[in-house]
């Protein structure tokens, strides 16, 4: 299996053309392919700085010319849960003729879409992405020739992956811009390359506050890798 990380920019994808004139994020919690019908059915959780904002967003998504179906589910603040029923994109249509499938959740903002697409071998993947360039731009951010053991691998520890991810995504935006800078500044490096004095210059705090906020994301962070180790098989 040929496992691609794409970043995709479709020019009939209601969801790209909205991210690109909006200020919102669209998340996949499900997604459904009917290729009989051509169309794309999909839950997914918006994301934007403000309800105005998002509200302008919903709206511009409900009116495209490619929507075929719109729900929204629930809205607070600058978060909404919405189902959609789209037409099939010419990128997705491509895809799925060279038998291609989806193997992650979708990410669009700012006018591009991060994929995760499947192909059974390394030809089908050539000939898949040659069709894909007559209609699209894209990039292939990565691409990894899955083993059978790894597949295995990744399968029996989805749950130790869910619990680091939602560890991550508990971080509050100080705690992983301090860890984030600390990390590239090589401050956990022996002999470190950064001090909490050269990090408070960055952050424009006391050493004490960077010392807290980064206590805070280890401990997190931490805790977290050691409830995945209880749990990977």
């Amino acid at each position: 299996m040929i496992d691609l990380t794409m970043d995709m920019e479709q020019f009939d994808c209601p969801f790209i053309d909205t991210s690109a004139d909006h200020e919102v994020a669209f998340s996949t919690m499900h997604w459904q392919l009917d290729t009989a019908a051509e169309e794309l059915e999909t839950r997914l959780l918006v994301d934007s700085p403000d309800r105005w904002e998002l509200d302008a967003g919903l709206t511009a998504l409900r009116e495209h010319d490619n929507m075929n179906d719109y729900r929204l589910f629930s809205k607070e603040d600058g978060t909404a849960v919405i189902r959609t029923v789209i037409e099939q994109t010419n990128a997705m249509t491509t895809i799925t003729e060279h038998d291609g499938y989806i193997t992650g959740p979708f990410h669009i903002e700012d006018g591009s879409e991060l994929w995760q697409v499947g192909f059974d071998d390394a030809t089908t993947v050539d000939d898949a992405l040659v069709d894909l360039e007559k209609g699209n731009e894209f990039t292939v951010e990565d691409e990894r020739d899955l083993e059978l053991h790894q597949l295995h691998d990744l399968m029996q520890n989805a749950d130790a992956a869910a619990t680091l991810l939602e560890a991550c995504r508990d971080l509050s935006d100080v705690e992983r811009d301090t860890i984030t800078t600390a990390a590239e500044a090589n401050y956990f490096d022996s002999p470190r390359e950064a001090t909490l004095s050269t990090l408070a210059d960055e952050f424009d705090v006391s050493t004490a506050a960077v010392s807290k906020n980064m206590r805070r994301g280890e401990k997190k962070l931490l805790r977290s890798v050691v409830e995945a180790l209880e749990n990977m098989e």
